[in-house]
């Protein structure tokens, strides 16, 4: 069974900048990856004393090799929030990140029958603790490592229900048009890496209300972000960026085709 966009939808991701795909995978598939998500965040944690730890506008960081764990703000600095890139620490993620009703609709956006990884994270956020994301494109992180910015398209893999009381994923629809967007300079030292507000138009956000095991699909220059988790629910995700086959992945510049099995 292929799992190609439709014209539809491919018409939809140049317009909007984003396709979602409600409850692609079964509800014993998201039982098998919230062990591996929660296997890796634990392999994580028990190597975290091995890294070099730094904060950043007051957030703490550890880089272990071409790991980087982010954590969350005090007090709550004790939670992990981003896991990037995720793959090297569970062997379990190359199975999500081949999986057909993945990797056929990136070939879509790519216009390639083959793929390899840019950079796979895992998004925590935990209940009552899990802070938000501003609004922020991922093309300014990128555009500088990247042989071809323009081919790094993403897919957001949700593993627990998802509405804005835990923080669901939201976008600038049709945000992505504009390209890379200046930053906001505020004097911080990660302000420059959220869009500046003069450049999009918070009424065209998307609130993307999604069931464990939905897919979003979306475009490196999209404005996205999200809320805190608020509520007592878990709000975990794993973020998926590919581009075309034999191009060195982010941080390490190793290659890493995508084996469809």
């Amino acid at each position: 069974m292929s799992y190609f966009f439709s014209e539809i939808e491919q018409q939809q991701y140049l317009d909007d900048g984003f396709v979602f795909r409600e409850s692609q995978f079964s509800q014993e598939e998201i039982i098998s990856f919230r062990k591996i998500f929660e296997a890796t965040v634990e392999k994580a944690h028990s190597i975290s004393d091995k890294g070099k730890e730094y904060f950043l506008d007051k957030k703490r960081f550890v880089d272990i090799d071409y790991l980087t764990l982010q954590y969350e703000p005090e007090p709550h600095d004790q939670y992990l929030k981003v896991i990037e890139p995720a793959h090297y620490l569970h062997d379990g993620l190359d199975g999500i990140t081949s999986d057909s009703r993945i990797t056929d609709p990136i070939k879509s956006i790519l216009s390639t029958s083959e793929i390899s990884l840019w950079t796979d994270k895992l998004n925590l956020k935990r209940p009552k603790v899990g802070s938000g994301f501003g609004w922020h494109q991922d093309s300014p992180y990128w555009v500088h490592d990247s042989e071809d910015v323009e081919s790094l398209p993403n897919v957001y893999i949700c593993l627990d229900d998802a509405d804005q009381s835990n923080g669901c994923f939201s976008v600038i629809k049709g945000s992505h048009k504009q390209g890379c967007l200046p930053g906001t300079f505020d004097n911080s030292q990660l302000g420059g890496f959220y869009t500046d507000k003069d450049y999009f138009n918070t009424a065209d956000a998307v609130d993307l209300v999604a069931s464990a095991g939905s897919l979003i699909f979306f475009n490196q220059h999209i404005v996205h972000g999200s809320t805190p988790n608020n509520s007592d629910q878990e709000r975990r995700a794993y973020i998926v960026t590919y581009q075309p086959k034999d191009r060195a992945m982010l941080k390490s510049r190793k290659v890493k085709n995508i084996k469809i099995v």
